[in-house]
């Protein structure tokens, strides 16, 4: 009797052993896709910047590039964790683009950043004086986002301009 027990409860713990082992690939590979931002409201000097930014590339037989709101929106979350962090960088740049990439279905990004400049054109005319900021203005791209915002605390502005080619 004991090996018949033995012969019913073996098969049954071996069976159980391979149902709690095993993967759950599906849970993992079923994460959710970013969600796209379509609502993003520019103010004067974005629309600004964008503005001038596009002329100086049409100047130079460039294709002008177009407002993406998403783009502009994952700018704007830059530029809140620069004003939080009182700092001017390119900190989790490939979050950004790699959401950007996914959402969109862009193949390139680029980014510059600037921190201080009363103006869209002083910021603009900063960015066409430094080498790798102008490569991303002049570069081979189709739309782009802007986001311009001022720190409450300290009344500077930070400015965040993403470049992408779709």
């Amino acid at each position: 009797m004991k090996t018949n027990v033995l012969r019913a409860i073996v098969p049954m713990a071996f069976l159980f052993t391979l149902i709690s082992c095993s993967s759950n690939e599906t849970e993992e590979t079923t994460a959710a896709k970013p969600e796209l931002i379509q609502n993003y409201e520019y103010n004067s000097s974005e629309l600004q910047l964008a503005d001038l930014i596009n002329e100086h590339r049409v100047s130079l037989g460039l294709n002008p590039l177009q407002l993406i709101n998403h783009v502009s929106y994952k700018s704007e979350e830059h530029n809140a964790y620069m004003i939080a962090r009182k700092v001017v960088n390119h900190d989790l740049f490939p979050e950004r683009s790699e959401n950007i990439m996914e959402v969109l279905g862009a193949v390139k990004v680029n980014e510059n950043v600037a921190y201080n400049f009363v103006s869209s054109s002083s910021a603009l005319n900063a960015w066409l004086n430094s080498p790798g900021h102008r490569e991303n203005i002049e570069g081979n791209f189709t739309h782009f986002g802007i986001s311009i915002r001022e720190d409450a605390e300290t009344g500077k502005k930070y400015y965040t301009n993403i470049f992408v080619k779709k």
